[in-house]
């Protein structure tokens, strides 16, 4: 029995499924290696997006710790910081898009890089601005000892010199010796006759003898009289003030005399406008600001 024979037009038939099939099997290898290799791109993308974004946040960290350290930063460290700052936004923004291009990626990682860059120029201003402020803290603190050391010295000086000052006040004051006070009454004539009794005293005379004192100055000196009455009484015009021994006082009775350290012996009379009483009058002599010397007389 002879075998069929296969006509021209069912064998091209044949050939051309073949051709087909061949087709989809090379079309359907294509894509599946295709998206294979889509795949592991975005997973590369996304591995190198959260990696970039790490690298953003560890520069951003590094700007937060010197803003801890408290820092007077100058007009250029803010400005450049504030520059930082605006890229680190841009570059966080870019990064949280949905879909971004290697071209962008790489774009990105070279900005990062210029941020590290800068980041570390940056760190080593902020240690040096905080060797100069310690220096300048130090001289500041060695200048404050400094001053306060020298102040303390003038105070002591001052108060020394005020000492000193006050010392040789005293050794230079006039004093007063063989001080005594009689009472008399002037006659019709002019004569001056000297009393005992209270009602027939007109005045009151003060003798005395200054000290000779090198210390001294020579010239003038006001001459202070206080009289207290037998009752303790002062006898002074409310506005006759001075000062001595540290305190404002009233005198009843002011007189210059002229001193040349020469032993002289002054004479300082003094009229009571009131009528004389019986007892102890007291007169206390002041000069310079320092008491002089103290007499007294007593009246029948």
């Amino acid at each position: 029995m002879e075998p069929q024979n296969v006509n021209k037009g069912d064998r091209n038939k044949i050939y051309f499924l073949i051709i087909v099939i061949a087709a989809l099997i090379g079309t359907n290898g294509y894509l599946f290696f295709k998206d294979r290799q889509q795949g592991e791109r975005l997973v590369t993308v996304s591995t190198e997006k959260d990696k970039l974004r790490l690298e953003v946040e560890k520069i951003e960290v590094e700007l937060d710790k010197v803003n801890a350290l408290n820092l007077d930063l100058n007009d250029k460290l803010v400005d450049e910081q504030k520059l930082a700052r605006q890229k680190i936004a841009e570059l966080k923004l870019a990064l949280e898009k949905g879909e971004i291009t290697q071209a962008e990626l790489d774009k990105a990682q070279t900005q990062i890089e210029e941020l590290k860059t800068f980041i570390k120029n940056y760190n080593d201003q902020i240690i040096q601005l905080q060797k100069e402020n310690i220096f300048l803290k130090t001289a500041r603190d060695s200048l404050e000892n400094s001053v306060k050391s020298a102040n303390d010295k003038a105070n002591n000086l001052a108060s020394e010199n005020s000492n000193l000052n006050a010392k040789v006040k005293v050794a230079a004051a006039l004093k007063a010796q063989n001080a005594e006070i009689i009472a008399f009454r002037t006659k019709s004539s002019g004569k001056k006759i000297e009393v005992t009794k209270s009602s027939t005293a007109e005045k009151l005379s003060v003798r005395f003898t200054v000290t000779p004192n090198e210390l001294a100055e020579k010239g003038h000196h006001n001459i202070f009289l206080r009289v207290f009455d037998p009752a303790g009484n002062l006898l002074a015009n409310e506005n006759n003030r001075f000062e001595a021994d540290g305190q404002e006082m009233q005198f009843t009775h002011s007189v210059f005399i002229n001193y040349n350290n020469d032993s002289s012996t002054y004479t300082i009379d003094w009229a009571n406008p009131k009528p004389f009483i019986k007892g102890i009058y007291t007169v206390i002599l002041y000069t310079d600001g320092t008491t002089m010397g103290k007499a007294q007389l007593e009246l029948r």
